[in-house]
């Protein structure tokens, strides 16, 4: 199996490639961990920004980070120069918090050659890697260059799905839900951070808390994940169904999942700043 992930070091060696594109995915606003805060700003050498705020997510969706439409993300990758022949590695500045639901988006959207780079931008700069203190610039010659004015995707709309969807799977015992939200938020025992959402969680739903996941800023080994999901999985599962807050950190555990071995991972995009506000969809707390 081929590792989603690249090492610092391995990004290191490979940043003067002419196909390697670093972005930077890092977000502003940071749920569900201790944000790491910066005194000064820095980035890796190079590296390009992709704003998952407020740039890739479908801003005319009522819904909280929408996943973007197949015409945004074709315009933003045009102009950050990238196509399907692009090497691209995406980091965050908090380890691995944000850059798995960039990673995601590009998988979903077709791209074969698309990374994370383990433990982010605090292993990178721990390590005393080459850093920067400006992101590089995207121009129009980046995409001419890059010969992506012609980019083509290859969607695979099974990866995500919406609450109709998930509604239809909640009796379906082939199928493992996956809530990446704390415990405390899971159980119903702590209020929600979104105005009207309701306590509680998905029925049959499983709470796996993304920082279990997590060796420091990095992910945890193979073996370690195969273990974690072993033992709240479906033996034999079909699919396997991430939701989080607003599809953030779903993808922190679909990132997990594929490191695990396991292909058929499905985003539910919405997750529970959709379900937990509509009061038609069934709720379940301890």
């Amino acid at each position: 199996m081929k590792s989603a992930l690249v090492t610092t070091q391995w990004l290191e060696q490979h940043l003067n490639d002419d196909k390697l594109i670093v972005l930077d995915a890092s977000m502003e606003k940071v749920v569900g961990k201790s944000q790491l805060l910066y005194d000064t700003f820095s980035c890796i050498a190079g590296a390009k920004k992709l704003d998952l705020e407020n740039e890739l997510c479908d801003l005319t969706s009522k819904q909280t980070h929408a996943f973007p439409t197949v015409a945004q993300f074709i315009d933003i990758i045009s102009g950050l120069g990238i196509s399907q022949a692009s090497q691209v590695v995406i980091y965050d500045n908090q380890g691995i918090y944000s850059s798995p639901r960039a990673w995601w988006i590009f998988k979903v959207m077709g791209f074969e050659h698309v990374y994370v780079l383990d433990g982010g931008l605090p292993r990178w700069l721990a390590e005393g890697r080459a850093t920067a203190s400006r992101l590089s610039d995207s121009t129009l010659a980046d995409s001419v260059l890059g010969g992506a004015s012609d980019l083509k995707v290859n969607v695979q709309d099974s990866w995500v799905c919406d609450s109709t969807y998930l509604l239809n799977k909640l009796s379906d015992k082939d199928i493992s839900i996956f809530d990446a939200r704390g415990a405390a938020r899971f159980s119903g025992q702590a209020p929600e951070p979104r105005e009207g959402v309701r306590s509680g969680h998905i029925p049959n739903s499983v709470n796996l808390p993304f920082s279990q996941v997590l060796d420091g800023h990095g992910l945890k080994t193979t073996a370690e994940l195969q273990q974690i999901f072993a033992g709240l999985a479906s033996e034999q599962d079909s699919q396997r169904i991430f939701s989080c807050g607003s599809g953030i950190t779903a993808c922190i555990l679909i990132l997990a999942s594929v490191e695990a071995g396991y292909q058929y991972n499905v985003l539910y995009d919405g997750s529970w700043a959709q379900w937990g506000y509509d009061h038609q969809l069934p709720i379940e707390s301890y």
